[in-house]
């Protein structure tokens, strides 16, 4: 079966690839020749949906689109929506060294990633799938693998940050994972 994930995030690409069954085939908007879907929405949902709409209604595929946040309780659930562009400056370096100095001072460092995962079928009916994984930020970046604030987000329950396992152990338990894994459980029952 064939897919268009919106996205131009080679990680993101690159962790659906390796999440799905060989008998999906995913095009990255970069396959497409496509441009960079603006994210206008004011929640995850929103550019989610945007970015899912947006591919479905050029090329009448089934489609999907994600949006991810890293919500942190102790600062409101910043960066939330703007975690990509938190620091401002569009690379995920400053953005991760701008929440470690954010969190400086801060005791609480409970954390959660959340997905939510937009699929428009080849008829046009979407749904809306949503991963959710809680941790903790770290004092310091931690680990090579990954991308984003990977090296500073330790789930429960895991001594390891995202950044320091193997990109097979953190599909599992991802908030894209989890969000993947629905989306597949949807797919196999139609």
């Amino acid at each position: 079966m064939e897919l268009i994930f919106a996205t131009y995030n080679a990680h993101k690409l690159n962790e659906i690839r390796n999440a799905l069954e060989p008998r999906y085939t995913v095009q990255g908007l970069g396959d497409l020749n496509e441009k960079e879907i603006p994210e206008t929405g004011s929640t995850l949902e929103e550019n989610s949906f945007i970015k899912a709409e947006y591919i479905f209604k050029k090329y009448q595929k089934a489609c999907f689109a994600d949006d991810t946040g890293l919500e942190v309780s102790v600062l409101d659930n910043e960066p939330g929506v703007f975690s990509a562009r938190y620091a401002g400056t569009g690379n995920s370096i400053d953005n991760v060294d701008l929440l470690l100095a954010n969190l400086i001072d801060k005791k609480d460092r409970k954390a959660q990633f959340k997905t939510i995962m937009t699929y428009f079928d080849e008829n046009g009916k979407h749904f809306v799938f949503e991963g959710i994984v809680h941790g903790k930020i770290t004092s310091e970046k931690q680990g090579i693998e990954g991308f984003g604030y990977d090296p500073i987000f330790q789930p429960n329950g895991f001594k390891e940050t995202f950044a320091q396992m193997p990109l097979s152990q953190k599909n599992e338990i991802s908030h894209r994972g989890i969000a993947l894994k629905k989306l597949l459980a949807y797919l196999k029952l139609t």
